[in-house]
């Protein structure tokens, strides 16, 4: 892929029909999916955003952009799931999965993704030959080789042969946490539009709440994945890890004075990264969500393209429709809007060039929209294995009317709404081979097959 090219001592007058463009890309069925809305700038922002799957998709592996090519356990994981949600191929992303277990990336949180995206895999697919294939590597990908005696995971604690079991060929590697990317301009030595870079001030100690935000999610995920494949035992110890790990979490790194998270322990920093982890996980006790809810709002758009994959699904799972639609909705510069007045066709890897200097403009974790609008806004999920269960949760907030068609493995399931002043009208077309529960405020409604007409 390119932006742009120039032609020089070209002897006649160029007019465009003098130039063609070969594109390759992988297999992408453009009718598989389809989103619109009340909302216009939306549209425009699924669009980019789902265009950018397509795009990107050139490398037969999940890449992070055409700088450097190569696959990173974030940027696939967001890559995953907008291509699960934009056309009903699986392929490109169980292969890879399969890339990381051999091929690991140095950041502690990018290999936490690992274990969420065989997760996914199984969930969309239904197929288990890979995690199957893989668990035993995969067990070491939840980094409870880390844990201290309260649970709680650092880094720190990293050895070579623990950084050979993750898949390092040298053990003399060193994983570090990230937080979020860019890192601040003292660390860089690029002159950043926000000096703190895309981290909102995040004070790195040597137990932080990020990394183990994520390794408690890994846990719940690897419980359900050993729970899946009938290995009973490990179900139990990982599901026993994690409810352990979850007690210290909240007893040492939620500050019962102010309400919300640290940064750490030992940190008297509270960013927006240590709070919006634990809302999109579903960590935060009932007490205390107002508070953190309401200081994740406080902070805006304060992290990169990749960290509002989190943040959206922390506000949608505190049931912030609204705020998370002026997000993805925002014409300001931290915007993906920002990316389409830039000129762009292609999601960038930064919110403007002036937060990431040398950015590339073809980056699908930049692309987290083209999951969000369909897992979170229509809230369109499966529960069981290869969407044998699904289930649809609306969020719709302020949106006046939408129209949407998700591919599953099963068939297409198509949804329409629209208000009709204090109700709303939906209507949803399930394939016959699917369950699904339509949840409202007011209770569950069971989806039959065919035409279904809900309102509320």
């Amino acid at each position: 892929p390119f932006r742009y090219c120039e032609v020089e001592n070209y002897a006649a007058s160029l007019v465009p029909s003098d130039i063609s463009r070969r594109s390759y890309h992988y297999l992408f069925d453009e009718e598989s999916s389809f989103f619109t809305s009340s909302d216009t700038i939306l549209n425009s922002v699924s669009d980019i955003c789902r265009y950018s799957i397509k795009a990107t998709s050139f490398a037969g592996l999940y890449i992070d952009g055409d700088r450097e090519r190569i696959p990173y356990e974030a940027d696939a994981y967001i890559n995953q799931l907008g291509h699960y949600y934009s056309d009903r191929e699986y392929s490109i992303a169980r292969r890879t999965n399969e890339y990381f277990i051999d091929h690991p990336t140095w950041p502690t949180e990018w290999i936490l993704h690992t274990i969420p995206m065989f997760y996914n895999d199984l969930m969309f697919t239904g197929n288990t030959e890979s995690v199957r294939q893989y668990y035993d590597k995969l067990r070491y990908k939840t980094l409870t080789l880390l844990a201290r005696e309260d649970g709680l995971i650092s880094s720190k604690n990293i050895t070579p042969e623990i950084m050979k079991a993750l898949g390092f060929s040298d053990g003399t590697e060193q994983i570090r946490d990230i937080v979020d990317w860019p890192p601040a301009q003292k660390d860089t030595g690029w002159k950043l539009a926000t000096p703190e870079g895309e981290r909102d001030g995040y004070e790195l100690v040597e137990v932080n709440t990020v990394v183990n935000a994520f390794y408690i999610h890994t846990l719940k995920l690897m419980s359900e994945i050993a729970r899946m494949l009938n290995k009973d035992d490990d179900a139990v110890y990982y599901s026993v890890e994690a409810k352990r790990t979850e007690k210290s979490f909240n007893e040492k790194l939620l500050d019962k004075t102010s309400g919300i998270y640290t940064d750490g322990i030992g940190s008297g920093h509270s960013s927006l990264h240590a709070n919006m982890l634990p809302l999109a996980f579903g960590l935060v006790p009932e007490e205390y969500k107002t508070k953190v809810t309401a200081f994740v709002k406080s902070r805006g758009m304060a992290c990169s393209v990749y960290g509002s994959q989190y943040l959206l699904e922390g506000l949608y799972n505190a049931g912030e429709a609204d705020y998370a639609l002026d997000l993805m909705t925002s014409t300001g510069d931290r915007s993906w809007w920002n990316m389409i007045k830039s000129g762009s066709t292609i999601t960038l890897e930064a919110w403007d060039m002036k937060y990431k200097p040398n950015s590339d403009w073809n980056h699908a974790w930049g692309a987290a929209p083209a999951n969000i609008i369909p897992g979170y806004l229509w809230g369109i999920k499966p529960v069981e294995p290869g969407w044998k269960k699904a289930v649809i949760k609306p969020q719709p907030g302020i949106l006046s009317s939408g129209e949407i068609k998700v591919p599953t493995i099963r068939g297409t399931i198509s949804a329409s709404f629209r208000k009709e002043g204090k109700s709303t009208l939906y209507l949803i077309t399930l394939p016959g081979n699917i369950n699904c529960d339509f949840i409202t405020p007011s209770g569950i409604v069971k989806l039959r097959p065919g035409l279904n007409r809900i309102k509320i």
